[in-house]
């Protein structure tokens, strides 16, 4: 009777705690299926450990593998390419980067794979005007089934092929997004013709109501247009773009798309860790499963495991050092600088990493037995998913530090009399100019007193 109230206990805390976790999260922000949890829970209700391990590993693995294609599509010269370039976060000049200024003659999609997550696809689809076929046809040409959703881009106005076309696919139930590019230099135009009475807020309303009007007279109701810059990411409505896009992916394809986003911003750094959490906790949750059942051979981390974890996550975001050199060149500051503001490489060398073994592993060496059980489990849970959350939150606050570090430096360049920026500038620039007009003005107002003396 003890026997079979102990296995309850452990089984209702196993329960309880994996759904005390993913009630945290809005649906919007897990990184699994609800039906997946629900499956998970049931299993753990029922003790068995197995069953719950299983349906754990095949979460994991899908959202590991599962593939993400998305479509750019739109006239040339509307920026498709630079933003397929900003989605994958490559610059014009990166090896496989995506054309830019090419006048488009292809009459064939063409497949640009993220260079960090494999399972990520971006699609440059030729204008729906450059094919001589209906939208309809058109998206059975392109293969319109295998993409996720679609992007529509332009530069100026949508065409009326482009409007059929999101109607189209409305229609087959797909998801669409219009995207205005080129934003910016309409607001330096704008500035230029009417400094006086510039107001940027206003400007860019109008910008986007005009399309909202002109979308909602050709039958789309309810219509989200998102106004970008494609060479000032975290301005404008691109961060919005990225979250709309993330929310409205299925569960297992959020977790991925989500760790492709630039680093454009501090939030967005902080959505891919609460995303990589999870994924922390389901593997450290799994590990603490295996112990319960008396199993031999999990007995001590692999250091080399810890450490390629250490280089993934480093790659992820961005503090590598291979994307520390772009970040280097794009941003002027030197690489060394700021490998010197970020810890992760640092790690696991060989004095702190003697210290984390002691604090992590005397968990195993001190309480572990092959018999397993809900100490063991609570342990080595504990062990692994505070080792890996270490590595994580440390890599995580490095991206942070590295882009508050590069937009300083873009910030302080913003005047640069070689990079010369309408925002910032211009109100300088006013000043200037009058100073030396009232300086020639009192120049002459004294030379024409001094001949009248």
């Amino acid at each position: 009777m003890g026997k079979s109230s102990s296995k309850e206990e452990c089984h209702g805390d196993l329960e309880s705690s994996f759904t005390l976790y993913f009630k945290k999260f809005k649906t919007e922000s897990k990184i699994i299926p609800q039906e997946t949890i629900d499956s998970i829970e049931l299993h753990l209700t029922k003790g068995n450990i197995q069953g719950a391990n299983s349906v754990i590993s095949a979460a994991l693995k899908n959202i590991d593998n599962i593939p993400i294609n998305v479509a750019v599509t739109g006239e040339s010269g509307a920026g498709k390419s630079s933003l397929i370039n900003a989605l994958r976060g490559v610059g014009p000049e990166d090896e496989g980067a995506a054309d830019i200024g090419v006048i488009e003659t292809t009459m064939r999609r063409t497949a640009y794979k993220h260079p960090k997550i494999q399972t990520l696809t971006l699609w440059d689809l030729p204008g729906v005007g450059t094919m001589n076929f209906p939208p309809k046809d058109y998206l059975e040409k392109v293969n319109f089934q295998e993409y996720d959703f679609f992007i529509i881009v332009s530069a100026t106005r949508f065409t009326k092929l482009e409007l059929d076309l999101a109607k189209a696919i409305k229609f087959m139930k797909k998801n669409y997004y219009f995207v205005r590019t080129k934003v910016d230099n309409d607001l330096q135009n704008e500035k230029k013709s009417k400094a006086r009475t510039f107001d940027r807020k206003n400007i860019l309303l109008q910008i986007r109501n005009s399309y909202i009007d002109t979308l909602k007279e050709n039958g789309l109701d309810a219509p989200e247009i998102f106004l970008i810059s494609n060479s000032n990411l975290s301005d404008y409505d691109f961060p919005v773009l990225m979250d709309t896009l993330v929310k409205a992916l299925p569960a297992q394809k959020r977790h991925n798309f989500m760790l492709s986003l630039p680093n454009i911003t501090e939030a967005t750094i902080d959505k891919k860790h609460k995303s990589l959490q999870q994924t922390v906790w389901l593997e450290a949750f799994k590990t603490g499963l295996l112990a319960t059942v008396p199993v031999v051979g999990i007995l001590r981390d692999d250091v080399e495991k810890v450490k390629e974890k250490l280089n993934h996550y480093r790659v992820l975001f961005g503090v590598d050092d291979a994307s520390l050199q772009v970040i280097a060149k794009d941003s002027q500051v030197p690489a060394e600088q700021l490998k010197k503001i970020i810890k992760s490489p640092y790690l696991l060398d060989t004095k702190k990493r003697e210290t984390l073994e002691e604090k992590l592993l005397k968990y195993l060496e001190r309480f572990a037995s092959v018999n397993g059980g809900l100490l063991a489990t609570g342990l080595y849970f504990r062990k692994t998913f505070y080792l890996q959350l270490l590595l994580l939150d440390t890599v995580t606050e490095d991206a942070k530090v590295v882009l508050r570090e590069t937009y300083s430096k873009i910030s302080s360049n913003s005047c640069h009399p070689e990079l010369p920026t309408v925002d910032k500038c211009y109100s300088f620039l006013m000043f200037l100019t009058g100073f030396v007009v009232v300086f020639f003005v009192l120049s002459y107002l004294r030379l024409w007193a001094w001949d009248e003396v």
